[in-house]
């Protein structure tokens, strides 16, 4: 059996279905189609399936063009029927696995879409799961589920893998194509087969033991991330206690070329895998009996940022005799990070949430994001518009903090517009006077 999939996937007679048209389903169906694989996708959303279908963008970096392109095609179509799962001959599985309000994982869409699938999973099917996750999530909680619904077996009947995402929204020199993919299966029948799958679309695929060290190769690589930042985030706070600025020690210490990799520090962690991964990790440690201090040590380090970056705008506004309770500031940048419009886990919402609870009226400006579109945890701001970019408008604001540095925006002017500039991104190197670095 496994040798018939095989000839299709190489024929590219096999239909890739891919779950969840976000910020990774939406590229990983653009690229399967580039390799003239059928791809059929789904999602609950019917806004998303209908842009996919008649060519509208919604994820701006993604642009025009592609999803043009996927609208044109013959064998890309997006739907919301999920009865048409049997269609699909590989089921990719890519939806959120967000934080609950205790701050652990939230399996729920994880577990709500295996049980969809499951009722129409049919002989054959090969199911992957993108998500970032905890080890064991593959095999200890959706295998259980595919069984139970279906009555058939894993790795006799259907296959089950494990593959995480590895999207860097907005990256220019690597995309879903060009970024190798780790894949982990549920026995050697099942790794052969997502293997196979994945080397039509993908520049190269790294094959390890099983599920759950690909589940674990994800988080490391995240929480190796979220290490990283929490130390030169603590470096900048020690550093500006004594009038060094930690950016020059960044850069300067970066021409070292072995034995130092560069991260810089920022306003607080954004994204949908840095903010949340390592604490998937330290939640399964404790079924283990292990305590993981370095790692939320770390957590602890970044999640006070946005703190730090309160602080110093109370300072500013200090200086010129003004009181936070008040006054009006504008945050420049919404999305988590520069030049994309994903505002998933932005800092900046937290600063709204601690500014507006001292009494500030807060406004943002961001060139990628025009309102703010409904979101799990900061539903009071949902609607909420940027502001226009102009120098009245600027003006009216007793401070503005810098919390994203798109390439977009016209720094000069925003120096020029305004009183005090709080700058957490480093835009305004070697300035001082009215901007204070935070």
């Amino acid at each position: 059996m496994i040798q018939d999939y095989l000839r299709r996937i190489d024929e590219r007679d096999y239909t890739v279905g891919i779950i969840g048209l976000g910020y990774v389903g939406l590229p990983l169906m653009w690229t399967f189609h580039k390799k003239d694989m059928p791809v059929l996708g789904f999602d609950i959303d019917t806004h998303k399936v209908k842009c996919v279908n008649e060519g509208k963008s919604y994820i701006k970096h993604l642009g025009d063009e592609m999803m043009s392109a996927l609208a044109k095609s013959d064998i890309c179509e997006a739907t919301t029927d999920f009865s048409r799962i049997p269609e699909a001959d590989a089921l990719l599985l890519c939806v959120p696995t967000p934080l609950d309000q205790h701050r652990e994982p939230d399996m729920s869409y994880v577990v709500n879409t295996t049980e969809a699938i499951s009722k129409y999973l049919r002989k054959g099917h090969l199911v992957v799961l993108e998500s970032t996750t905890y080890p064991g999530t593959t095999e200890d909680v959706m295998i259980p589920i595919l069984e139970k619904t279906s009555g058939l077996k894993a790795g006799v009947d259907f296959f089950v893998a494990y593959s995480p995402e590895r999207e860097d929204p907005g990256n220019v020199n690597f995309n879903t194509e060009r970024i190798p993919k780790v894949v982990g299966g549920s026995g050697e029948d099942a790794l052969t087969l997502a293997k196979a799958m994945y080397d039509v679309a993908i520049v190269q695929t790294v094959p390890v033991s099983d599920c759950k060290t690909a589940e674990a190769v994800k988080l490391t690589e995240n929480i190796f991330r979220s290490v990283n930042i929490a130390l030169v985030n603590e470096l900048k706070m020690v550093f500006a206690a004594m009038d060094i600025d930690v950016h020059e020690v960044l850069d300067a210490a970066a021409t070292k070329p072995f034995g130092f990799m560069k991260f810089s520090p920022g306003p607080g962690l954004g994204g949908h895998c840095i903010p949340i991964d390592p604490f998937y990790l330290t939640w399964k440690a404790r079924e283990f009996g292990v305590h993981t201090k370095f790692i939320e040590l770390a957590g602890e380090v970044n999640t006070a940022m946005p703190d730090y970056v309160v602080n110093k705008t109370v300072a500013g506004l200090n200086k010129f005799k003004k009181s936070v309770n008040g006054s009006r500031i504008l945050l420049a940048g919404l999305a988590y990070k520069p030049d994309v419009d994903d505002m998933r886990e932005s800092p900046t919402f937290i600063l709204m949430e601690l500014l507006e609870k001292m009494g500030a009226t807060v406004e943002f400006f961001d060139p990628h994001i025009s309102f703010i579109h409904p979101t799990r945890e900061h539903e009071k701001y949902n609607g909420k518009k940027s502001v226009e970019w102009s120098k009245e408008v600027i003006q009216s604001f007793d401070a503005v903090i810098v919390v994203t540095d798109h390439k977009a925006v016209n720094y000069d002017d925003l120096y020029d517009w305004s009183g005090l500039i709080i700058d957490s991104r480093n835009v305004y190197k070697g300035r001082n006077g009215k901007v204070l670095k935070a």
